[in-house]
Order: structure tokens, then sequence, then C-alpha cells
């Protein structure tokens, strides 16, 4: 069964695979750009803050189509800071979590991380998406028909042979940083899912899916709790601070009330006022006679 595809991606010039949703139906990036006078990056999270204004609607067509796909996959923007560290991909990521089971899969390209720096910079990005959105999360080697990824899974199990392949390598200043990367992500290397895939082939997209089936299992066991416990300290915070308020106004208007006793002669000016009034009026009815 295909997939229920939504690109996120406002900037990309085609998309090669069929969208039940396209961002670039709804916003035109290039013109983005000219209203609001924004470079790429700038542009691409306007579109995005754009997007979500709207993304209730997206989340209804998800829902109608539940019956008629098992998977839905969203397609971001390459620009990973665009999305993970904005508001905007905040608000789309945490609204999926909340009310369906969801997970990141961070794409690798094999090909070009061969390079232990370019590695190193890929784990980094994978590392921080990770503890950013704290959903289920597995590393997808991509391009396997064209580089092997056994390299990646041998250098993030065996830190020696991480260390062999920066020897190899001509930057110093790189290799010293790299080595101390490597040291302190061995902790998150130890709890990482990773697959070798090849979108060409199809190779590994079978393992992959088995992938997606334990995260699944995780967010349920795992991060609805803590997705709860969330919300539940979030809710205890804001009756709080509706008492604190609440509390705060009920001594301001004691205040007022506490002024009340010396405004004594004020009763009898306002019957005076009244009284002269009165006067008034029944001097006019007089004339009128």
């Amino acid at each position: 069964m295909p997939p229920y595809v939504i690109n996120l991606d406002p900037a990309t010039a085609n998309v090669p695979y069929p969208a039940n949703i396209d961002i670039r139906d709804t916003v035109k990036y290039k013109q983005v750009m000219k209203e609001y006078g924004l470079g790429p990056n700038g542009a691409i999270i306007t579109s995005l803050n754009l997007m979500c204004t709207r993304f209730d609607q997206v989340l209804s067509m998800i829902r109608k189509r539940a019956s008629q796909y098992s998977v839905c996959l969203l397609d971001t923007p390459g620009q990973i800071e665009a999305f993970t560290w904005s508001a905007s991909g905040s608000i789309i990521t945490d609204s999926l979590a909340s009310s369906h089971p969801t997970l990141v899969a961070y794409v690798v390209d094999s090909a070009r991380a061969t390079n232990p720096t370019t590695f190193m910079s890929n784990m980094l990005y994978a590392c921080s998406i990770l503890y950013r959105t704290k959903l289920p999360f597995v590393v997808v080697f991509n391009k396997a028909d064209i580089v092997s990824p056994a390299f990646a899974h041998s250098w993030m199990n065996d830190f020696e042979r991480f260390d062999q392949a920066l020897e190899e390598s001509r930057s110093s200043f790189m290799n010293d940083l790299s080595r101390s990367l490597s040291l302190t992500l061995d902790e998150f290397y130890s709890g990482l899912k990773t697959v070798s895939v090849s979108s060409l082939t199809g190779e590994g997209m079978e393992e992959f899916m088995k992938m997606v089936t334990e995260c699944v299992e995780q967010y349920k066991t795992e991060y609805v709790p803590m997705y709860n416990r969330v919300l539940e300290e979030k809710m205890k915070l804001d009756q709080q601070e509706k008492r604190r308020k609440f509390e705060d106004i009920t001594e301001e208007g004691l205040e007022v009330l506490s002024l009340h006793p010396s405004l004594e002669h004020s009763s009898d000016r306002e019957r005076i006022h009244i009284g002269g009034v009165e006067e008034e009026n029944a001097e006019d009815a007089n004339i009128l006679r």
C-alpha cells in the first residue's frame, strides 16, 4: 500500500514522486521572497509559517484518509535548521505526534558521508534532531547501491576504526574535533536505529518498514507516557497561573472595597446632586405651565 505523501519543501523545483498534499500549491516560494524581501532560508521559514496557519486542515485530511493508507510520509526541507529549530517545524511535529504515531527518519547520503568529517557532521545533525523532537528516530543511509554504508556502521560501533579513518585524512584541526565528538556521541550511537537502503533499487526497504513498526511501538510505550506527563505538568502550571491571577484580582478588589468607608460623605453629595436635578426638573415643569 503506497503512503500518503505530503511535501513540505516550498523551494524544490521538482518533486520526484506523486504528492497528495504539496505546500507549493498553497505558498509560492519566490513570491514570498519578493513580497517580504527575504533570502532563501528566510523564505522557507516564512512559507512554513504560512502553512502552519492551515495545518489543522492537513491533519483533518490525514484523518479522513487514514483507512486508505497505512503510512503518512512528510518530506521536510533539506535545510535542517529551517524546519527542526523553527517554531513552525515544532508546531507541525508536535501536532502530528500528539494525534498520530510519529517517527523521524533522518536520511543520509552514503556517498558523501564517506569522509569522516562529513559523517560526523551528519551524526551531529541527527543527534540534535533526536533530542529536539524526542520522537522515535531512525538514521537511513541511502544510496546503498552506490556505496555500501558498512563503513558508517563500523565507525559507529568501533571508535578505533573511525580514528584510523581520521588519520588518513589531512585536516588536523577537524580530526581532533571529530575525534572528541565521536567519543561524546558514543552513548548516542548505542541506542540509535540505523538501516541501509537504496531508494532506486528498493534495497533495504523491507528492513526499514520493520523498524517503522518497532518505532510505532516505541511511540506508544515511551513517547505517549512522556507526552501525557508534560501535558499534565502544563495543565498544573496553567491552573496555578490562573489561581495566582485570580488571587491578585481578589486582593485588588478588596483594596478597592476598603476605600468605600472613607467615602461616607460622597453619598450625601450624590443625594444633594440628585435633589438638585429633581428641583430643576420641577422648575422647568412650572415654567412650561
